[in-house]
């Protein structure tokens, strides 16, 4: 079986300049991916393809840019091969902004490169968690940010959305906004305990981010808000095999090893569960049968349902083990994302009856 779109992530390294408290990769090492691993990892994901079809194709650490000249080098291997095979290329990473060698700026600069930044929000959130040692880089990437707007380059901002500052969101995505950021991509730590009070602070930031979102639009875009009113509105929606866990989505190790989501590699130990049959330099290409999705046993009853988001094979797994179960806090967030998208909508809708 061939797939019209493939999500193929390459993990260029193991290391990283910074260490965030909640990361989720483990400890931090200089492995960086060969070359050739990269190149042959390409190649199946290209033969996984249907001709006129697309390849999703995505850089993970650690930091991918300390290996931007790899980096740059697997990207035109890409597009040679893409051309030559009649498909559609779509290339993106997520960096901490705060390499700016000469290799990494022109690699931000790529105009067919959708570049994200990971900034938490306010500074005094942000230098909480992501640090350099002991200092504190808040400043340091919110720099790298209004480089990138004076350079009219469109970027995203990942911000990570955990119990002790949850309740800051709107007040972060506003702070980044005036340095330049229009588009937002909040990512909630999965990994974190979520008590009551958590859940309360996450309801309270979402509240002030979908008020921020309702008086900033058009121009301003939050992922978590953006989806749901396509959905609702009867919008089309491109289709992206991301959360395939292996069904049109792979994730390669630095050392080859491969694995359904590159947020599931960690240190690439022998005994990690999560790591699939094979290699990337074994095999033609990464067609594989269909992964279980969502049980809709455990959902049938929901009245959020044709809107939910909660089908993410590797959130679920690390919230209940069980790829086709969501736990409350994953049904918690998509519930008030519904609820908050529908209020603005319904708002906005009023507004130009009027």
């Amino acid at each position: 079986m061939r797939y019209d779109r493939f999500h193929l992530v390459l993990m260029a390294t193991h290391a990283c300049n910074l260490r965030c408290d909640y990361c989720y990769t483990g400890r931090k090492f200089p492995r960086a991916m060969p070359l050739e691993i990269g190149f042959a990892a390409i190649r199946r994901a290209v033969r996984s393809l249907h001709p006129g079809g697309t390849l999703e194709l995505g850089f993970f650490g650690g930091e991918p840019l300390l290996e931007a000249e790899a980096i740059n080098r697997w990207v035109d291997f890409a597009h040679e091969l893409a051309t030559a095979a009649g498909l559609d290329l779509r290339l993106g990473m997520t960096t901490n902004g705060t390499i700016v060698s000469d290799a990494a700026w022109a690699l931000m600069m790529r105009p067919d490169m959708e570049l994200c930044v990971s900034h938490d929000g306010m500074p005094e959130i942000h230098d909480r968690h992501r640090r350099c040692g002991d200092r504190p880089t808040a400043r340091q990437v919110a720099d790298t940010l209004v480089r990138l707007r004076d350079a009219g380059r469109d970027v995203r901002a990942v911000t990570v959305v955990r119990p002790d500052s949850a309740a800051m969101l709107p007040e972060g995505i506003g702070w980044l906004w005036e340095r330049g950021v229009q588009r937002f991509d909040p990512t909630l730590d999965v990994w974190a305990s979520w008590d009551r009070a958590g859940l309360k602070s996450l309801e309270t930031g979402l509240i002030g981010a979908a008020e921020f979102w309702r008086q900033h639009l058009p121009e301003v875009g939050v992922s978590w808000f953006d989806e749901k009113a396509a959905h609702m509105l009867g919008l089309p929606i491109e289709a992206s095999p991301r959360c395939g866990f292996g069904d049109g989505e792979m994730a390669v190790a630095p050392s080859g090893n491969l694995y359904p989501c590159e947020r599931l590699i960690g240190e690439d130990a022998r005994d990690n569960p999560l790591r699939l049959p094979g290699h990337a330099l074994e095999g033609d290409d990464f067609c594989r049968s269909s992964m279980p999705g969502r049980s809709a046993v455990e959902c049938a009853g929901c009245a959020a349902r044709q809107k939910c988001n909660t089908t993410c094979r590797c959130n679920n797994y690390v919230r209940t083990g069980d790829v086709r179960r969501p736990d409350a806090l994953l049904c918690f967030l998509d519930r008030v994302c519904v609820r908050e998208t529908a209020r603005v909508l319904q708002g906005l809708s009023q507004l130009q009856v009027h």
